[in-house]
């Protein structure tokens, strides 16, 4: 099969690449390294550097190389940025990404879409988890912008005939996360561990708090959901990739605390504006097709191992 990934050099993405060509798949990356990194990509791919937003290369590129799926993860996937910056935080994530959807179309292949549960869904009040049923509630320019395409990949679907799976994805985490996308904490958390460095919980509602609740996935979970799409196991399905269980950022910090096994010095910041208290899906129906997602122990074990072996001498 003849797989083509957008952001393939990310986070994501790249584990997404790994992932294909491992199961014997040809792959072709794009991605036009604003965030993403070339030591990411597997040796075996195609790489491309191109920005999604370029149409006429993007279908050049793919018309010549006639993807079979398309699994979609270019994004700007900070919404900082995209309260700083809406225009942009549409044009690559709007627009780009209806470039992506005019080749799936045009190549007859199957399109993939990494969606945001995690920013889609609002407040979900404490005691409950956000199931695909729930309306989207967009508090961010970034929400808004991957609750719209999901819109249009329904109206391609309805009139075009295009085959999709939208995976909206809870705060995923593990090796190679870049601190800076919307489940960075992680990634934030153990790399200033490792270097002794102070850690900030910020609060949820008042300083001092236990901090936000959040539900953390491990990528590969994700990486299994990429998969199954490919396969057209998925077609036409909204599905969350998530854990449902709940975590406080302070919980998440004692927790790394100790896999580092380092003395952790954790100070107490404040509400940083525009963040959600309590964000937690519902993981039954990812549950149903595709087993289990990771324990949380066991992902942040992996993801503790792999930054630590990052740490140069």
């Amino acid at each position: 099969m003849k797989i083509l990934v957008t952001g393939g050099a990310g986070f994501i993405g790249s584990h997404v690449a790994d992932a294909a060509v491992e199961a014997g798949h040809d792959v072709l990356v794009v991605d036009d390294l604003s965030t993403g990194r070339t030591e990411n990509l597997p040796a075996s791919a195609d790489f491309h550097p191109i920005d999604i937003r370029n149409a006429k290369v993007l279908r050049e590129l793919a018309l010549h190389f006639k993807p079979d799926a398309i699994s979609h993860h270019a994004a700007q996937a900070s919404v900082s940025v995209s309260v700083r910056e809406p225009v942009l935080d549409a044009d690559i994530n709007l627009m780009g990404s209806l470039n992506v959807a005019n080749v799936a179309l045009e190549c007859g292949s199957r399109l993939i879409f990494s969606s945001t549960g995690g920013a889609l869904y609002g407040e979900v009040p404490d005691g409950q988890v956000a199931g695909e049923e729930w309306p989207a509630s967009p508090k961010s320019p970034y929400a808004c912008s991957k609750a719209s395409f999901e819109l249009y990949l329904r109206a391609f679907g309805h009139e075009s005939g295009l085959r999709y799976t939208i995976l909206r994805y809870a705060n995923v985490y593990g090796p190679r996360q870049d601190p800076h996308g919307e489940a960075g904490v992680v990634s934030i958390f153990v790399q200033r561990l490792l270097r002794g460095e102070p850690i900030q919980v910020n609060a949820r509602t008042r300083q001092g708090d236990d901090g936000c609740v959040r539900d953390y996935v491990y990528v590969g979970d994700s990486v299994r959901a990429n998969l199954a799409a490919f396969e057209g196991v998925l077609d036409g399905r909204t599905i969350n990739i998530a854990s449902g269980v709940a975590t406080t950022t302070r919980a998440l910090a004692e927790r790394l605390a100790v896999l580092v096994d380092r003395p952790a010095i954790v100070n107490d910041g404040p509400h940083r504006a525009g963040d959600l208290e309590r964000s937690v899906l519902d993981p039954a129906v990812m549950v149903s097709i595709l087993g289990e997602p990771t324990p949380l122990e066991r992902g942040l074990t992996a993801t503790t191992e792999w930054f630590r072996s990052q740490v140069r001498p």
